[in-house]
């Protein structure tokens, strides 16, 4: 089971905001720094996430500054390095934006430290911990292609418009997010949608899709990025950068066998649409 709390609103820059769960609201103002999940989180593969939905603005630390190096201090490029060490807003949603890519990629005894020095000169000491294990091996070496859009899915699928604290269950064809046999196939049924896209490319981009049977459901649960947030004119308006492509009957293979989650989808249905396998399909009760 992965539980997720984030908050987003809308902005016109790269914005984006992850779920979190099992955390007081201190915690999540201080983005999780510096505390390490308990046991019970890890056996349970909860993943308590705090985002600002301008932590992926480019003033602060740009993905793309992250992937052509090593997930660790010592590899990092100057620009990122300064970046998180920065006092200030703009280094406040670096280290969140970091935090929570550490979250991703690294498993529970995986951690990124670091220190910076704030504005009153005192000496602040981060440790972001491992959380789902997507791609441990960043710590060594460069992210590759795939490498990204796991990680870029994985964020997108933490978003929330409202910050509120919702219980989900990730699945994907990634061994990390395998669900195969897992008790919460019976407690989480209802598929809210998938999330897929490239936060690392060029043009970075997110999408994500609904299923129409469950998006009033998800709505009452305070779960809108794969739909849209209703305004209050009624229109749907995306959550930060994440693309509202439609049903994911329409933009995505069909669910796997077992009907766990979305093999793969597509970014458009016009001209010659390219297609990501690496999805993260969302559950809920």
């Amino acid at each position: 089971m992965t539980m997720y709390r984030i908050s987003t609103a809308d902005f016109a820059a790269l914005a984006l905001v992850f779920l979190v769960s099992c955390v007081t609201d201190q915690e999540e103002q201080e983005g999780f720094v510096g505390i390490a999940p308990n046991a019970l989180e890890y056996l349970n593969a909860l993943n308590p996430n705090a985002l600002n939905p301008n932590a992926l603005n480019p003033n602060a630390l740009n993905p793309n500054a992250l992937n052509p190096n090593a997930l660790n201090p010592g590899a990092l490029s100057p620009a990122a390095l300064s970046a998180i060490q920065a006092p200030g807003e703009a280094g406040d949603l670096s280290r969140q934006l970091l935090s929570y890519v550490v979250g991703c990629a690294f498993t529970p005894a995986q951690s990124f430290s670091f220190s910076w020095t704030d504005g009153s000169g005192t000496v602040r000491n981060e440790v972001y911990w491992g959380l789902i294990g997507l791609v441990p091996s960043w710590s060594d070496k460069p992210l590759g292609q795939t490498d990204q859009q796991w990680i870029s899915a994985c964020l997108a699928s933490r978003t929330n418009w409202y910050g509120a604290s919702v219980t989900i269950s990730s699945r994907g064809s990634h061994s990390a997010i395998d669900k195969t046999d897992s008790p919460e196939l019976s407690t989480y049924t209802r598929m809210e949608g998938a999330f897929w896209g490239n936060l690392f490319a060029p043009s970075p981009y997110l999408n994500a899709c609904f299923n129409e049977a469950n998006r009033d459901h998800a709505r009452s649960l305070a779960r809108e990025c794969a739909a849209g947030h209703l305004d209050g004119s009624g229109a749907a308006l995306p959550c930060g950068m994440i693309s509202v492509r439609g049903t994911c009957g329409s933009y995505c293979q069909q669910l796997n066998l077992r009907g766990m989650y979305y093999p793969s989808c597509v970014n458009n249905l016009t001209g010659s649409p390219e297609s990501s396998t690496r999805v993260i399909t969302v559950f809920l009760p």
